[in-house]
């Protein structure tokens, strides 16, 4: 929703309904999108991974922030899914095709995880 009161700070208040609002997505996603879940549960076992092999915290950062953004990413795939299922499941070719790009973000960023990854621990193992 937009500021209707310009671009005055927000207080605690506002901050607090924004916080809320985000755990709702986050809830809905659990919910209703299955390669959400599946993501979270593999970040879950790569985060403490990367805590554990990451050298020093710039490797630790980039290890866990490519995991990060690909859930994030994931999150506005979802939303613009939804957005389009919202207007009918009949087959337009911008809706097909704004699904396939959201779908190429989160691929993108998938493998922005393996080169990360493989940058930081493929020296290690050869």
């Amino acid at each position: 929703m937009a500021d209707t009161s310009g671009h005055l700070p927000r207080g605690p208040a506002r901050i607090f309904k924004a916080a809320v609002w985000s755990m709702q997505g986050l809830r809905a996603a659990w919910l209703h999108e299955s390669s959400f879940r599946l993501e979270v549960y593999l970040s879950v076992v790569l985060v403490p991974l990367a805590l554990w092999l990451g050298q020093g915290a710039i490797e630790r950062a980039l290890m866990i922030g490519s995991l990060l953004l690909v859930l994030a990413m994931e999150l506005a795939n979802s939303a613009i899914e939804a957005v389009i299922e919202r207007y009918g499941a009949e087959h337009h070719e911008l809706a097909g095709r704004a699904k396939d790009m959201g779908s190429a973000a989160v691929f993108v960023l998938m493998l922005n995880v393996l080169v990360c990854w493989g940058l930081i621990l493929g020296p290690r193992l050869f």
